[in-house]
C-alpha cells in the first residue's frame, strides 16, 4: 500500500544484493518499496562468488536459495605448504553471482517489490521525503557500489584509500578439486579459487598493479596455473577498484547507505555479501523505528570486527617479508587460523 503524496515508503537504488536484501527486508517488514536500477539483466560484476556460511544462513532467511556449489571451509596455499580450517557452523555456497542475483530479482518480484530501470539522479530531499528518478518516497536507501552516485548527490565525502588495491576475476571449464575455497598466495597478490558449479571454478585475483593484466597475474601462481590443467576461459575478465573506500557518513537526512557504498575495505576476507546482508537489517530497522541516526552507530558495531581484522591484514601483508610469512604461520599454528576463519564465517 502507497502512502498519501507518495510513490512509497523506501525507494532503493541499486539492484544488487545490498539493494535487494534492503527491499526484501523492508517489505518484511510492511513497507512499500521501489528498486530503481540502471543495469539490465543478468548483472554481474567482479566477485569472489563464495557465500560464507553467516551469509548464505541470511540468505535463506530471506526465501533465497540460489544454485551452486558447498564448500566446507577456507585452504591458504603458497607453493608445496597449505593450511586448512572447516567451518565449524556448517558450509558456505559458492554460487555465480548472476545466480545470485536472478535468485534475489525473483524473490523481489514474488514480494512484490516494483523495478524500475534507471538511474537515481536530481536527488533532492526536504524533512517529509525524498525524491529521485521520478520517484516520491519516504526514505532512500543507496546501495549503488563503490562509486554511489546517491552518496555524492547526498553530498557525503568519500574518497579512495591507501593502499590500492584492485581485483579481477575469471571462470574456467574445470570440474573443482576441492571441497574448499583455496586461497593462494605470491610475494604481490591472492588468488581465490571458488567452487560455483559441478563443472566451473572462478577465479579472483587481487593485487595491488593498477594495469597489469589478468594473464599476467595469473603467471605469478604457476602452481595454480598447473592445477587448472589448461582448463579454457569460460567468460571474460571482470574487475573492480581501487577496493578500499572510506566515507565520512552513512546517513545524510533521509539517506542511508548499505553495502560497498558505504565503505569498504577490502575483499580480502570474502566478507562482501554478508555485509551486505548484515547492514542491510540495521538500516531496515533503523527505518522502522524510526531512529535513523542510529544506523551510524548500528553500522559501525555491525562491521567493526570485519574492517579491523581485514585493514589489519591488508597493512600487514603489504609488507614482502610479511606476506611469505602468512601461510607458514598458518601453518605453524593451526588453531589461529581456525579460530580467524570461523570469526570470519560468521
Amino acid at each position: 500500500m502507497r502512502p498519501a503524496g507518495f510513490d512509497a515508503d523506501l525507494l532503493v537504488a541499486g539492484g544488487g544484493p545490498a539493494g535487494l536484501a534492503t527491499a526484501l527486508l523492508a517489505r518484511r517488514a510492511g513497507l512499500s518499496v521501489v528498486v530503481v536500477e540502471p543495469r539490465a539483466d543478468p548483472i554481474d560484476k567482479a566477485c569472489g562468488e563464495g557465500l560464507m556460511p553467516g551469509g548464505l544462513a541470511r540468505l535463506l532467511a530471506l526465501g533465497v536459495d540460489p544454485a551452486g556449489v558447498p564448500f566446507h571451509g577456507i585452504a591458504y596455499r603458497a607453493g608445496r605448504r597449505s593450511a586448512h580450517a572447516r567451518f565449524a557452523a556448517g558450509p558456505g555456497r559458492g554460487v555465480r553471482r548472476t545466480t545470485l542475483q536472478a535468485a534475489l530479482r525473483e524473490r523481489a518480484a514474488s514480494a512484490g517489490i516494483e523495478w524500475s530501470c534507471g538511474r537515481v539522479a536530481g536527488l533532492r530531499q526536504d524533512a517529509h521525503g525524498v525524491e529521485a528518478a521520478g520517484v516520491r518516497a519516504r526514505w532512500l536507501v543507496g546501495a549503488d557500489g563503490l562509486h554511489s552516485r546517491v552518496r555524492r548527490e547526498a553530498g557525503i565525502a568519500s574518497a579512495a584509500g591507501t593502499p590500492a588495491r584492485f581485483g579481477q576475476r575469471r571462470h574456467y571449464a574445470v570440474a573443482p578439486w576441492s571441497d574448499l575455497v583455496e586461497v593462494w598466495w605470491s610475494a604481490h597478490a591472492e588468488a581465490y579459487v571458488t567452487p560455483v558449479a559441478p563443472d566451473l571454478v572462478g577465479v579472483a585475483i587481487l593485487h595491488r598493479r593498477a594495469g597489469l593484466g589478468y594473464e599476467a597475474l595469473l603467471e605469478g601462481f604457476p602452481e595454480l596455473k598447473a592445477r587448472l590443467g589448461g582448463a579454457g576461459p569460460a567468460g571474460p575478465v571482470r574487475g573492480a577498484g581501487p577496493l578500499r573506500r572510506t566515507v565520512r557518513a552513512r546517513v545524510r537526512g533521509r539517506v542511508l547507505l548499505v553495502g560497498d557504498a558505504a565503505g569498504y575495505e577490502d575483499a580480502l576476507t570474502g566478507e562482501g555479501v554478508s555485509l551486505a546482508l548484515d547492514q542491510a537489517e540495521a538500516a531496515v530497522s533503523a527505518l522502522v523505528s524510526g531512529d535513523l541516526a542510529g544506523y551510524e552507530a548500528q553500522w559501525r558495531r555491525r562491521t567493526r570486527t570485519y574492517r579491523l581484522l581485514t585493514r589489519g591484514l591488508v597493512l600487514l601483508t603489504a609488507a614482502r617479508p610479511v606476506r611469505g610469512a602468512v601461510v607458514p604461520l598458518c601453518v605453524a599454528v593451526p588453531p589461529l587460523f581456525r579460530g580467524a576463519v570461523n570469526v570470519l564465517a560468521g
